[in-house]
């Protein structure tokens, strides 16, 4: 959502955060399709005029589905693997993702098509999900976690990381501190709003530049946890309204 609201000032933004019910990486696979299904009518019965799946784990178990009857156009997420493995030097990329991601087809043949060029080392990431979900970016649970997943990656000869959950970001300065500054960090947002600034120029969609947006947030979870938690990940006091779907 930051990167898009960088890429595209004027639009109006609608965000459900499905929090009540993640994390989605050891959540069966219908169970997922669901949850996908019901926010996806939710926003289109808001009027918006696209959706962005911000979720790997959404996208590479439910995209195809949604596709399949969504009225507007459908921007998703993919672990940024490609862009990694064109600029890794030492030739090994590792992958943190969540369980369901590095299960995933999708995953499969990202690391077929790309694994030519570089080492693709896939680390599913059990817990830090939750340490986000909490708003604990720094703790020493954090660390601890993220050490036990980095150290084989690091041993391997890792360069370049590819953060494969869109909840990893925030936990970015932290990953950079324990992998040291010879390690590239790769996050596909930046790339996921231009691709939504791109369908949205395609149909004739983008808002003009105007004097006030509005940004409105949804949580399944708790209102007051889920406004004490947005509003540090956002750096920003937010209003969010309950998504009881």
């Amino acid at each position: 959502m930051q990167a898009i609201r960088h890429e595209l000032p004027a639009e109006h933004l609608l965000y459900v955060a499905d929090s009540g019910n993640a994390p989605y990486g050891n959540r069966h696979t219908s169970f997922i399709i669901d949850r996908t299904m019901i926010i996806a009518k939710f926003l289109i019965e808001s009027r918006v005029k696209a959706i962005v799946v911000a979720c790997n784990t959404a996208t590479v178990v439910a995209i195809e589905a949604l596709r399949l009857w969504c009225p507007i156009p459908v921007v998703a997420m993919e672990p940024a693997i490609k862009p990694a493995a064109d600029s890794t030097k030492s030739g090994v990329v590792g992958v943190l993702a969540t369980s369901q991601t590095i299960a995933s087809p999708a995953v499969a043949r990202l690391c077929d098509q790309y694994g030519r060029r570089a080492e693709i080392l896939l680390m599913a990431c059990p817990g830090l999900v939750e340490q986000v979900e909490r708003g604990e970016l720094a703790s020493e649970v954090t660390r601890s976690l993220l050490v036990e997943y980095l150290s084989p990656l690091l041993d391997a000869g890792v360069d370049t990381l590819v953060l494969g959950c869109t909840h990893y970001p925030f936990l970015s300065a932290l990953i950079q501190d324990i992998v040291g500054p010879n390690v590239s960090i790769v996050d596909p947002a930046a790339a996921v709003a231009r691709q939504l600034a791109r369908r949205l120029d395609a149909n004739l969609r983008l808002a003009p530049p105007g004097d006030s947006v509005s940004e409105y947030f949804f949580s399944s979870d708790q209102v007051e946890r889920a406004h004490t938690v947005m509003s540090i990940l956002l750096g920003k006091n937010i209003v969010v309204r309950s998504f009881d779907k």
